[in-house]
């Protein structure tokens, strides 16, 4: 999967933004004003970081050489995806769904209301 589609991905879901906080270096996928998602788009090879219940983050690290602790994160709750292809593309957007959800249930009851009223 090449990072054009996990870009479009990210900003195909309800509510999400591209906002680039730390710079033109790094792209950050927010909704709700929370990130689940930031990727550095000039990096080669591609790779994305991706929020994750951090049961479940271990057992991807162990199964998939492409899915290591999140760079410069909280290595318990994210994840960094290799966009090589060592991490099969149904996963990768599994990934980024899962992502996505866990910052929406993490939000306020208005915002989620509003989130799912509007989209």
């Amino acid at each position: 999967m090449e990072l054009p589609d996990v870009i479009e991905q990210c900003l195909s879901l309800p509510g999400a933004e591209e906002t680039q906080p730390f710079g033109p270096e790094a792209l950050v996928y927010k909704v709700g004003g929370k990130m689940f998602a930031l990727t550095s788009p000039d990096e080669f090879p591609a790779r994305i970081n991706l929020k994750c219940d951090p049961e479940r983050s271990i057992e991807l690290r162990d199964e998939y050489q492409g899915i290591k602790p999140g760079w410069h994160m909280n290595k318990k709750h994210w994840n960094t995806v290799m966009l090589d292809g060592t991490v099969p593309p149904a996963l990768v957007r599994e990934l980024v769904t899962h992502s996505y959800q866990l910052v929406v249930d993490a939000l306020p009851k208005k915002v989620r209301e509003w989130l799912a009223s509007n989209h």
